[in-house]
């Protein structure tokens, strides 16, 4: 996904409590800001894979939820944090708890908004990744047979590189390839 962090390894060994697998991605350079487009191609990110193992297997599991959680995580800052979505340049803080002193409220407890803004809040989370899915799905299907050249290579070896994983879908890219800014 454009606007995302390179992929340095994949793997499919077990890594911890419910890892199941993981995708590892590593700035190449100090990032002190993100924009829009830089948390959506996030989210999408975080969904391919339970969207990957719903194409396949017609069915969805249990072990993407982290995924799922870290997808609307960033979906519900977008709307609440940082203004980025049809609700406007409005922030809406989060009743949650301090960051200094866990356990400790930083508000009585009340919405600062009412039921109504909630679910205008909820709707608009509900959408961005809805958007999300249905973009991840697209690409998944069209680029089915470089999702299954991975998945075959990760059976034999359990570990891919990122050159190799690019190498990957790029032999498996249906169509032909531009370049921009190249003439043919």
């Amino acid at each position: 996904m454009p606007n995302t962090f390179p992929v340095h390894k994949v793997s499919i060994i077990p890594r911890g409590i419910g890892a199941l697998g993981y995708v590892l991605q590593r700035p190449d350079e100090d990032r002190y800001i993100q924009t829009q487009s830089d948390l959506e191609s996030h989210i999408k990110c975080a969904l391919a894979g339970t969207l990957a193992e719903e194409l396949v297997y017609r069915e969805i599991a249990s072990g993407a939820s982290n995924d799922l959680e870290k997808a609307n995580f960033i979906a519900r800052n977008m709307v609440t944090r940082y203004g980025m979505s049809r609700l406007g340049r409005v922030s809406y803080p989060d009743q949650s708890s301090s960051p200094f002193l866990p356990g400790m409220s930083l508000t009585d407890g009340e919405r600062k908004h009412s039921e109504e803004t909630a679910r205008e809040i909820d709707l608009e989370v509900r959408k961005i990744v809805a958007d999300a899915i249905e973009e991840v799905r697209g690409i998944l299907l069209a680029r089915r047979a470089a999702l299954e050249a991975v998945a075959r290579t990760l059976m034999e070896r359990e570990v891919i590189g990122g050159v190799e994983l690019k190498t990957l879908i790029d032999a498996n890219e249906p169509g032909l390839k531009l370049v921009p800014g190249v003439s043919g």
